[in-house]
Parts: structure tokens; sequence; C-alpha cells
């Protein structure tokens, strides 16, 4: 098959486009041929190395895939060959107690396609059973490659962590980016009062357009004294940061007393500092999130299957021009999602 490896971390060139031997699958695993692979900042990640991380080189690299079901491995019933599937990025052991609570994000042995094993920039990609989802009716293969790890880590953050209730107020930011994307939608949804920062009018027009009330531009207003005046003084219920050292002193001070700031990356940095009196005082939650459990994900499934949300694609590409589909990532162009697809 064909797949994109990644054999040492470094620049885009790092990513190689060769034939790899087709994975067959074992007993309770499925193999999905793929149509649509969804590109996430995680990947860029992969491919340039983190410190203090240690990625299993050579690795195929991709968390998010739309395709059908190409064979079955010995004892699974559910899905035959030709089933409209998705690939659930993420996956626990499925044996300890903390998945048996549903709780699999959690599990020490918690792995995600494309990171710690081989994923879905390829032709095909083998999981196990339990990973694999029913593609939502009507769907195409780009938009159901566009939402599993955006959405699912969005929906932990603001209903598993922040507990987020309507007529709430959150401030969400980097509003164009992928999980900012699926939080507006999964804010909105709740009835919550939507604020969003973002680095161009074209992505808080979009924005807008998703469900947001207002918009931040933070390059040229300080989007901490913004929040200030759009709210009364009173600050806003939620933050959704995962932007990090840019942005995390400010979005504790635009917390209203017992109000929650919920993290999961740091792109611009990972050294964080605030006023500890701020958060005392205020009675104030730092949480961080790392993904969501399986269940979530079937949640977000059927909101999608009823119409609550909508797959937000900024560009599809054939899986050969997976560098380009980087450097537009990277170089914070996009407004959703960046797709690349097989030709066969």
């Amino acid at each position: 098959m064909k797949a994109v490896v990644i054999r040492e971390h470094g620049s885009y060139d790092k990513l190689l486009f060769e034939e790899r031997e087709t994975p067959e699958p074992g007993p309770g695993q499925v193999r999905i041929r793929v149509h649509a692979a969804g590109l996430n900042h995680l990947d860029t990640w992969v491919r340039r190395g983190v410190e203090g991380a240690k990625f299993p080189l050579p690795l195929i690299p991709g968390s998010d895939a739309a395709g059908i079901v190409d064979a079955v491995g010995p004892g699974v019933t559910r899905w035959v060959a030709g089933d409209a599937v998705i690939l659930a990025p993420g996956m626990g052991c499925g044996e300890c107690a903390v998945c048996a609570t549903g709780q699999d994000q959690l599990c020490r042995r918690y792995a995600i396609f494309g990171e710690t094993c081989d994923g879905a920039c390829a032709d095909f990609v083998v999981c196990p059973a339990r990973n694999v989802l029913p593609r939502p009716e009507g769907m195409s293969d780009p938009e159901a490659a566009s939402f599993g790890l955006t959405f699912l880590t969005a929906w932990h953050m603001l209903v598993g962590r922040a507990e987020l209730r309507p007529h709430e107020t959150v401030l969400i930011h980097a509003a164009g980016s992928g999980v900012s994307v699926a939080a507006i939608q999964i804010a909105r949804m709740i009835g919550a009062r939507v604020l969003v920062t973002a680095g161009s009018e074209a992505k808080l027009s979009k924005a807008k357009e998703l469900g947001a009330e207002e918009g931040i531009p933070y390059r040229e207003l300080d989007f901490a004294k913004e929040v200030r005046k759009l709210t009364a003084k009173r600050g806003v219920d939620v933050v959704i940061d995962h932007v990090g050292e840019e942005t995390f002193s400010r979005s504790v001070q635009c917390l209203s007393k017992g109000g929650r700031l919920v993290t999961c990356g740091g792109t611009s940095g990972p050294s964080i500092a605030t006023d500890v009196r701020l958060v005392f005082f205020k009675g104030l939650s730092i949480l961080g999130s790392t993904m969501g459990s399986l269940g979530e994900l079937h949640t977000i499934v059927e909101h999608f299957r009823r119409g609550d949300f909508r797959p937000v694609i900024h560009s599809v590409l054939p899986m050969s021009e997976v560098r380009e589909g980087h450097r537009i990532l990277q170089d914070r162009e996009v407004v959703g999602k960046v797709i690349l697809t097989n030709d066969g």
C-alpha cells in the first residue's frame, strides 16, 4: 500500500510517500480502506518532534479517517466488508479499571493513531473493532474524516471538564483552529454565549457564522480588556485555551468568580505564569484535558447524524500532497480542517 511515513523529525521534507506492506487484521480487528484522512496539529508535532516525547519512528501519521471496511479479523461480527465507517482516533486497553468506567482517555496505555502507533495517512489502517464507528448518513468521506479528534477534544473540554451550562459565557481562543471550530458549535448547541479571538477578520467572520456572538482581533486589541468590556466587567464563565504561554495569564484574568479555564495544549509555548491570588480569591478552576472517551465520540456522531453540527473544511488535497497540507496547517492559514484523500 501507499503510505505517508515519518522516519526522522524535521521539516516538511521528512514526510515521505512510500510503499509499505498492507497490514492484516488480527483477532478483534478491522481493516479500513482509507478514502480520506484529516490532518490535525498533532500531526505537525509528531513530524517536528517534541522535547521530552519519544515517538515510535518510523511512523505513519494521521488520527482521523473515513472509508469502508475492507476486511475483518477473527471474532468480529458487527462489521462486514463494504460498511461505511470512520476511525475513532484514540484507544484505551479496554481491560483496566479506568477503561471500565468509560474514561478510556485516562488509561495508562491510551494510544492515539498516528502518534503512538501507525495511523490513517495510508491506503489502509488496522484498528480494534471498537474503534470503528458508522459514518453519519449523507456525509462525504472528507466530511466524515474532519471531526473525530477535534470534536472529541472540544466536547470533553466543554462538557466533560468545564460542565458548560446554558446561558453561561465562554471565551474560545484561536477561532480558526479545528478544536475551536468544534468548540464554537458545541457551546452554541448547549446555549452558551460565545466570544472568540482570532488573528484575521476572515476567521472571525467564519466564527460568527458558526455561532459566535463577538469576535476579538487579538493582534489589534488586548483580548482581556475587550472581554471586560463585552461582559460589563463580569468576565466569562469558561475559557477554552490551547494556545498556552501567549494567552494563559490574561485568560485567567478573563474569568468571573467560579470560572473554569480548560487547556488542551500549548502551541505558543509550554511555560505559564499567573497571579495565584486570582485563582483562590475568585474560586477559579484550572483544568487539563486530553482527547475524550469513546462513549463521547459516539454521542458526537449522533449529533452529526441529527444535523446539530456541521463539518468545516478548509481544503482537500491528494494524499501525495501531504507536505502542503502540513504547511497550510503549521502556518495557521486554516479555518477548519485540511483533508487528504486517496485516489484508489
